[in-house]
């Protein structure tokens, strides 16, 4: 468990931070700007939070410790990993939190679960309808940018393949909900292409 004593330490004074490997960055390395972009979708989902109960709440609850399992998996690069060796094989000890299948696979469970109650779409959708929705449509739209970000620091640098494999389902995910929320796909606002012509 993580102890905060200090809120401020000073240490990032000059434009840089420390890595969970103890290696220090620049802020805007780019593994930085991948944990820092998903912690700034979680932010958006409490957003959502605001506006959600029960079931769906839940759900959105264990989404968001997931982001934080996501962003320390994403802030000890893969060759640091107690446990593997230099190419990141091997298993990881437990000091190296990362994102794993079971995880991927409960958003997969969830989104077929819902989509099965939702008509098939006939248009794109507009982000809106209720204020639940709306903050869902935001928040996926964060995690596809946590994708691509996360996706190009994988071409420079080892990333946890199952990283990434959750980070696109959990786009699907929200727009699903998004979408179940919207009075199950019957509140959802669709684009008319060139309809303002």
């Amino acid at each position: 468990m993580v102890k905060l004593t200090r809120i401020y330490t000073k240490g990032g004074d000059k434009g840089e931070t420390s890595l969970g490997s103890g290696a220090r960055v620049a802020k805007h390395d780019r593994r930085v700007e991948a944990y820092g972009t998903v912690d700034e979708a979680n932010a958006t989902i409490g957003l959502a939070r605001l506006h959600t109960k029960g079931k769906t709440d839940q759900m959105l609850e264990r989404i968001q410790n997931d982001l934080f399992d996501l962003g320390a998996d994403l802030c000890v690069p893969e060759e640091k990993r107690p446990g593997e060796d230099k190419r990141g094989k091997g298993k990881s000890s437990a000091g190296a939190l990362r994102i794993d299948a079971a995880q991927t696979l409960r958003l997969e469970r969830e989104i077929d679960a819902m989509n099965s109650h939702l008509a098939p779409l006939n248009s794109f959708i507009l982000p809106g309808g209720s204020a639940a929705s709306a903050y869902l449509h935001l928040a996926r739209t964060v995690v596809r940018r946590a994708e691509r970000v996360m996706t190009a620091l994988a071409e420079a640098e080892a990333v946890n393949p199952e990283a990434v494999r959750y980070i696109n389902r959990l786009s699907d995910h929200l727009f699903v909900l998004a979408r179940w929320l919207n009075r199950k796909g019957k509140a959802d606002l669709l684009w008319v292409p060139g309809a303002n012509r």
